[in-house]
């Protein structure tokens, strides 16, 4: 038996119209999807890399999305 507890957080990227995308994070790093994605893209060593990440996948000129931990 372990007493290796895995925490994973996520952060919900929020826009005008409603949620984009969100952001997930553990001990291997962070990810992220947006709505439409079928799988999660690739790991990031933190949480800001990954929302400039979830950023520069958005259509050019979008704001920079509010980012909601759940």
């Amino acid at each position: 038996m372990s007493d290796t507890t895995l925490t994973r957080h996520t952060w919900v990227a929020m826009g005008p119209a409603g949620t984009i995308g969100w952001i997930t994070g553990g001990e291997g790093g962070y990810t992220f999807k947006l709505v439409n994605d079928t799988q999660e893209r690739a790991v990031y060593p933190n949480l800001e890399v990954a929302k400039s990440a979830l950023h520069a996948a958005l259509v050019p000129g979008t704001d920079w999305p509010e980012f909601r931990e759940h």
